[in-house]
């Protein structure tokens, strides 16, 4: 076990203990996991008023150079040429094989100014992954980790926007989903961009490392915490449960270095035509052979809680495993994701989860299982 001096801390650590934050071990982060309120009232709060998250374990890789956009086009599925500036995209990086070394944002402040946001356990791999082709692509390219200069903050739920309005000079009433911006909030230099792992809408507030506990307490005192429909602070479990009903995919269960990105449903941030790129050649063969399996969302018939790394059967046969599982606290189903056969990829498909040795029905269901209204 890692003992808690040795875990990484994010500059809101003792925030959260003064919080009463219950503190795990988060790929060698001490992240809180959940709050007193506990998981399904913040994971409810943020879907009908607001929750706050530090996310300032995330890694943030700067590129920059006239050489950035070709170089991060290589290395990365999507197509970042088609970025302007202010704006980011959802994109991986990919393996010769076409899976999947991580997932991460990219964005774009200028066309010689990249900032690539990749994930906490994953930074120091990444970072490898991505200095390894400096040599070969590199031209014109100068490569930083400068993920302890920022902290970062996520404001999520349909009340973010009235939380953050009067602590802003960013006119983020117009900013567009997958944007940024940025200005100050209570006075802080910030980027504020508008993406978002929960399925509603918010911002994320990037600042200095040293302003974190400021911009925190301040959002939360906006958001009315305490009061019975105010902002409540978030751990990792609601973060969990909040993706999982919004149907997107965590690194290390629905990808990874064993998953390509065609069997994962992330055909879309592949762009096969782009030009080369790492792993092309061996998406584009199996784009046209044909995936054999496919991740997919399946909810619960019968009584029972699925798990990571159950196994999933059809007719008595184990033909997949579950990725992740869970109760949707706002659905109020116990759902989850898996990878079957294609031939068992099919909406309405009854499958069966061993839940400690006794199988449970279920059923595959299109995804996302939670998509808010209005949705941008």
């Amino acid at each position: 076990m890692t003992a808690v001096l040795d875990l990484k801390k994010t500059p809101l650590n003792d925030v959260h203990r003064r919080l009463g934050g219950r503190m795990v071990d988060f790929g060698g982060w001490d992240m809180p996991v959940q709050y007193p309120a506990g998981t399904v009232e913040e994971h409810l709060r943020t879907r009908m008023h607001s929750g706050l998250f530090d996310v300032s374990h995330m890694g943030e890789i700067s590129v920059r150079g006239a050489g950035a956009i070709p170089f991060v086009n290589y290395i990365t599925s999507n197509d970042v040429s088609k970025l302007v500036d202010g704006q980011a995209h959802y994109s991986a990086l990919t393996t010769p094989a076409g899976t999947v070394v991580d997932d991460l944002l990219v964005y774009r402040f200028a066309a010689d100014n990249l900032l690539l946001v990749v994930n906490a356990g994953t930074t120091e791999k990444d970072w490898e992954w991505i200095s390894s082709h400096l040599q070969t692509r590199g031209g014109n390219v100068e490569l930083r980790n400068v993920s302890s200069d920022y902290c970062q903050i996520a404001l999520q739920g349909p009340d973010a926007v009235s939380i953050l309005t009067p602590l802003t000079d960013v006119a983020h009433d117009s900013l567009k989903y997958y944007h940024f911006t940025e200005g100050t909030v209570d006075g802080v230099p910030s980027i504020v961009s508008r993406t978002g792992y929960t399925g509603e809408d918010g911002f994320e507030v990037y600042a200095a490392a040293d302003k974190a506990e400021r911009l925190w307490n301040k959002l939360l005192e906006a958001g009315n915490f305490g009061a019975p429909e105010g902002i409540l602070p978030c751990g990792l479990a609601a973060r969990n449960t909040l993706r999982l009903e919004a149907g997107m995919a965590l690194y290390g269960h629905e990808i990874s270095d064993s998953t390509t990105l065609l069997e994962a449903n992330l055909g879309w941030i592949c762009k096969l035509n782009k030009g080369e790129f790492e792993g092309r050649e061996a998406l584009a063969q199996q784009k046209e052979s044909g995936i054999t399996r496919r991740l997919v969302g399946f909810e619960m018939t019968d009584r029972g809680i699925a798990r990571d790394e159950q196994d999933v059967l059809v007719n008595g046969t184990v033909v997949g495993k579950v990725t992740s599982g869970s109760p949707a606290p706002f659905l109020k189903k116990n759902i989850g994701f898996a990878y079957v056969p294609v031939e068992f990829a099919n909406e309405g498909q009854e499958i069966f989860i061993d839940v400690r040795g006794r199988a449970v029905a279920a059923k595959i269901v299109k995804t996302p299982f939670y998509k808010r209204e209005g949705k941008r």
